[in-house]
């Protein structure tokens, strides 16, 4: 058990029988009553994000999660099969927990997969993944005066805004976690 006075955040912990991480917290000691910590966390195991209100002091159950390092194979169906480098035991992941990772995944990624005991609670990716330009439109010289710019789509898919002198063959470095353009590679 953990005081939520202790919250952090990015760790997880166990609250009406989900596992939740915790995205932000506050502590607030109002001038008249008794001090309370909100917090907003995320469900690890449908990504829905929440806030919550706890009493300071109040304990809550501390959810260990094991970080596998594993790498992704290939799509099979509906679901997405990842190996575990070390041992090769193959595990399959539905897609409809893979939603958002889904658009910067390329066979024979590295990838950390989220296990609390035997439960996969989905996949965090690198921060940032290297993607090749498949489709875009090419850049005209002196067509703008600062700042300009244009989607491409990617080679998994996504399509995001990137400058103007990205073309078609380049490969970018993509933020995960935003979906957005970083630089060439």
């Amino acid at each position: 058990m953990i005081s939520v006075n202790d919250f952090k955040t990015g760790l997880t912990v166990e609250v009406e029988g989900n596992i939740w991480r915790v995205m932000d917290f506050q502590h607030v000691k109002p001038g008249k009553g008794a001090a309370f910590v909100r917090s907003k966390l995320k469900n690890l195991r449908n990504g829905a994000i929440q806030e919550k209100t706890f009493r300071a002091g109040e304990k809550v159950g501390r959810a260990q999660i094991d970080n596998m390092k594993m790498q992704y194979l290939y799509a099979d169906g509906d679901s997405y099969v990842f190996m575990d480098n070390n041992t090769y035991e193959q595990i399959e992941i539905p897609a409809d927990q893979l939603e958002h990772e889904l658009k910067f995944l390329k066979e024979n990624m590295p990838v950390s997969i989220m296990m609390y005991g035997s439960e996969t609670l989905g996949v965090e990716l690198p921060k940032t993944v290297e993607l090749e330009v498949t489709e875009t439109e090419p850049g005209i010289k002196g067509d703008t005066a600062s700042g300009a710019s244009k989607s491409a789509t990617l080679e998994t898919g996504i399509t995001l805004q990137v400058p103007l002198f990205v073309n078609q063959g380049d490969i970018l470095v993509v933020n995960t976690d935003e979906g957005s353009y970083v630089s060439r590679a």
